[in-house]
């Protein structure tokens, strides 16, 4: 649930502040961008610190290998698209590298779900994990397709 307080807040905010004459931010694409890279550091930040690293080595499905190297790819991932969509020359295919890279990370929520004993901050219903997965990534699409 924090990442998607992280990205409809600082989505609110950043729009706010456009509508006082931050270019930055004038317009709703621009202001979802924020949002994305705030919500890709809340994201990239928990592959690294206890016990939250923990918990998503736990659900990285069996069947792939090195779970904590994929923790840590895959947070250095979300940190460098956050910095790709605070930039106006590299937002567009950071979002969508981003857009791709939560598609990747999708199956692991399903297994997260399916888990008979998920780890404590994983026991979110699949339902509710996919609903705020099509905000994510419809987000992602916006940015994509606002072309710059």
């Amino acid at each position: 649930m924090a990442p998607l307080l992280a990205l409809l807040l600082s989505t609110a905010v950043a729009r706010v502040i456009g509508w006082f004459g931050v270019s930055y931010v004038d317009g709703w694409p621009e202001a979802v961008a924020l949002g994305l890279a705030v919500m890709f550091v809340v994201t990239g930040v928990a592959h690294f610190v206890p016990p939250l690293r923990t918990d998503l080595i736990a659900i990285v499905p069996p069947r792939l290998p090195a779970p904590g190297l994929l923790v840590t790819g895959t947070g250095v991932l979300e940190l460098l698209g956050a910095a790709g969509l605070l930039l106006p020359a590299t937002r567009t295919i950071a979002a969508a590298c981003l857009l791709l890279l939560m598609l990747a990370m999708f199956p692991a929520n399903i297994y997260a779900a399916r888990m008979p004993n998920p780890p404590k901050s994983m026991t979110t219903r699949l339902s509710v994990r996919s609903v705020e997965e099509a905000v994510f990534l419809g987000a992602a699409l916006v940015v994509a397709l606002s072309g710059g």
